[in-house]
């Protein structure tokens, strides 16, 4: 994958099982975890993407010891805590490390200053210092709380935060800076985020409360805990699978299994919303695998239907909305999207680069400030049209999202920096090419 573009074409249906690559979410908090914790962090299946290595060499900076065993299998020596780091922590394109290590630095007293590639400086970073500032760290940034930016924490005080929209990243640094405030931290969540931060405290010892009342989810971390090393399997990531699944939805003939996906109900609104579209989407050999619901996600060619997405269902899938809007172009009728504001402060703006790109490859789409309608036109076994080279702005999700689009297309479909797709789905060519998919 060069600068050069990535061209994806129609061919035959697509078949064979894969493995997804590790949940993303989940590997960068095992480093982090494993970092705080005092003594051995064993991980296996760790994403090994640009992302996550960040985290990686970001928790070595902080003093504890890091080491790649082999592929996906990691160790993290911990020490308790973080020391004060050498040198700039460049965290790449990686939002979720950046605000988790924030959190998790802001209880020690010590300065550290954070930076990442282009589309990380210009991401605010206000809603994690918003609670982190009330909790006694300060900070200095630039313009509009964007990086570069310097951290400097220690002496917290307990804080109970109610989050202004759902974010699983606000929450997690909340609750990470919480461990060293005095007091701990509580975090009262409208509507429920992802919950790999709360299950994985308990994994690595500590306590905390989890309460539904009044409609809304009351989260307590007590303070005055530590935590300990253990071991980490990181199921497969459910952002990921959703490629190679809608591929073969959209795709006569196409049969294709994932294996091992992560099927925690707070990440899983995707394949809720394509079951809901009329997708053949089956689940099979369901298991427990440290705390968090795992299995095997088969999906078959299917003629599906336009639906209106519940907008409370966001915070289950806000990475999966582009390759959903993909998958509603070869829908019949309309599906709305709704609720998915935070889409446009991703890694671009998500909303923006998938109407243009849809639009591009011949499909109606009408863009709203918080949504997105796609008019899907699939009667039988007619595909959208594409043809289009779409602007991706580097995001990886929407270069992935089109170049699936283009497996299923009339014409080809291409992006203009697939290099980005390395920072969450490392094989993602490979993969597609060994199911059949004619990508060049």
């Amino acid at each position: 994958m060069t600068s050069a573009g990535l061209t994806a074409k129609r061919g035959g249906p697509l078949r064979g099982r894969v493995r997804a690559p590790g949940d993303k979410s989940i590997s960068h908090r095992a480093l982090i975890f494993g970092a705080l914790a005092t003594g051995t962090t064993e991980i296996e299946g760790l994403l090994e993407g640009d992302d996550v290595k960040r985290t990686a060499a970001a928790m070595a900076a902080f003093g504890a010891t890091v080491t790649r065993l082999g592929e996906g299998r990691w160790r993290v020596e911990g020490r308790g805590g973080f020391s004060e780091p050498d040198d700039v922590i460049d965290c790449g394109n990686a939002g979720t490390g950046v605000r988790l290590i924030m959190g998790a630095a802001a209880g020690f007293p010590m300065a550290a200053t954070f930076t990442g590639d282009a589309s990380l400086r210009g991401r605010p970073m206000n809603r994690v210092m918003n609670p982190l500032k009330a909790m006694g760290a300060s900070f200095a940034c630039r313009t509009g709380g964007r990086l570069p930016l310097t951290l400097q924490g220690g002496a917290l005080k307990r804080i109970d935060y109610r989050l202004p929209e759902p974010s699983a990243q606000v929450k997690s640094a909340v609750l990470l800076a919480g461990l060293h405030a005095d007091g701990g931290a509580g975090v009262i969540e409208p509507e429920a985020t992802r919950d790999h931060t709360e299950r994985m405290l308990r994994a690595f010892g500590a306590v905390i409360h989890v309460e539904d009342r009044d409609g809304e989810r009351h989260i307590d971390l007590p303070g005055g805990q530590t935590l300990t090393g253990t071991k980490i399997i990181v199921p497969g990531d459910p952002s990921s699978a959703a490629f190679p699944l809608v591929a073969a939805l959209i795709t006569p003939g196409s049969e294709v299994t994932v294996e091992g996906v992560l099927l925690n109900v707070l990440r899983t609104g995707l394949f809720t919303t394509l079951q809901e579209m009329g997708a053949d989407l089956t689940i099979s050999n369901l298991r427990d695998e440290g705390g968090e619901q795992v299995g095997d996600v088969t999906a078959r060619y299917s003629a599906m239907h336009g639906v209106d997405v519940p907008p409370e269902r966001a915070p289950s899938m806000i990475d999966e909305y582009p390759i959903l809007a993909v998958a509603a172009a070869f829908a019949e009728g309309p599906t709305h999207m709704r609720g998915i504001g935070e889409m446009r402060v991703k890694e671009s703006d998500r909303i923006a680069l998938m109407a243009a790109g849809l639009t591009a490859c011949g499909i109606g789409v009408e863009e709203e400030p918080e949504g997105l309608i796609v008019v899907g036109s699939a009667r039988g076994n007619h595909p959208a049209a594409g043809g289009a080279r779409v602007v991706t702005k580097g995001d990886h999700r929407i270069a992935m999202s089109h170049l699936v689009m283009g497996l299923a297309s009339d014409d080809a479909v291409s992006v203009d920096e697939p290099g980005m797709i390395a920072t969450s789905f490392p094989g993602f060519v490979e993969m597609m090419r060994g199911l059949g998919g004619e990508l060049a």
